[in-house]
């Protein structure tokens, strides 16, 4: 099938050329990322139900995670059932609409999901600094307006970006050599001149990313200065204990998503970009709930009071 379209006449439609071009591949493929996307939507909802049901998982640092959980599923949501669709039954044409709508919400996930693991990392910061006034400090209203604020950020993100998109013209190949509609392959197809889109996610995807980060690289400044003046080695384990999995989190996701969009142009590949977006919208929205319930002794025995197994003491 020939998808090389007229060069003059305009794109109504896309198709994603996916992960490999080899046939024989793809029954592996789809059967590998069908078990992750259960797994993820397994895990991540799993998660929300348990928090949800377990009054002693009311907290703020679960509260976040909850959310971490409802925004890991949806961003999975977002790109994997597509994915997954063309590996079955081969590359099918995604509509224009579908696919700026495909961007644009996974442009609100992905953003609100840096705003939100920095409000995590200042949670961390107020549970060790001032444990005696966590609660205090951590209310229901601080802890939903931080929530709030970050899906405002992937909402004000999402807008400037895909309305960049939306004044661009497209002719010529329908063929996104990717295997969802991301920005950069995207902008590869446009007649237009793409400098203002460019401008677009210099500016503000390095203002929200390097924010966000900045604001977890203080917060983690200030928990190492709080630990250290903690003069028990086992109250300075189980401080920095607390925080392990959250750090975890951010080293993976931010380590991504600074190899993806920050480096320079001259080691840019959209090969090398496919295999980096799988890991940051298919594998890391699997692994955060794992990473959160092996390391956490208290989610741990929530489980296992949902299960109904006996708890042994600790």
């Amino acid at each position: 099938m020939n998808y090389e379209e007229d060069n003059y006449t305009a794109v109504t439609n896309f198709i994603l050329f996916g992960l490999t071009d080899h046939q024989e591949m793809r029954p592996l493929l789809f059967s590998v990322f069908l078990v992750i996307y259960i797994i993820t939507l397994a895990g991540n909802l799993g998660m929300i139900v348990l928090i949800w049901i377990d009054p002693q998982l009311h907290t703020p640092m679960y509260f976040f995670l909850s959310n971490l959980s409802f925004l890991d599923a949806c961003y999975s949501t977002t790109i994997t059932p597509n994915m997954l669709a063309n590996m079955l039954v081969g590359s099918k044409p995604i509509l224009y609409t579908a696919c700026i709508a495909q961007y644009c919400f996974f442009a609100i996930f992905a953003t609100t999901e840096f705003f939100l693991l920095a409000a995590m990392a200042y949670d961390r910061y107020v549970a060790i600094h001032n444990p005696l006034l966590y609660t205090a400090v951590m209310t229901k209203k601080l802890c939903t307006s931080l929530v709030a604020v970050s899906y405002f950020g992937g909402l004000v993100n999402s807008l400037i970006q895909t309305s960049g998109l939306l004044r661009l013209s497209f002719c010529g190949s329908n063929v996104i050599n990717h295997f969802f509609c991301d920005l950069t392959p995207l902008l590869k197809l446009s007649c237009n001149d793409i400098y203002l889109n460019e401008m677009l996610i210099f500016t503000f995807g390095s203002l929200f990313e390097m924010s966000t980060l900045l604001i977890i690289i203080i917060s983690y400044v200030f928990i190492i200065v709080a630990v250290l003046r903690i003069r028990s080695s086992e109250g300075r384990y189980k401080a920095f204990s607390t925080c392990a999995s959250h750090l975890t989190a951010v080293a993976i996701y931010h380590g991504t998503i600074l190899f993806m969009y920050f480096r320079p142009h001259s080691s840019y590949s959209l090969d090398t970009d496919k295999m980096a977006s799988v890991f940051y919208t298919v594998i890391i929205p699997m692994l955060n709930p794992l990473i959160y319930s092996l390391r956490n002794k208290d989610v741990k025995y929530a489980f296992k009071k949902l299960t109904g197994r006996k708890v042994f003491s600790k």
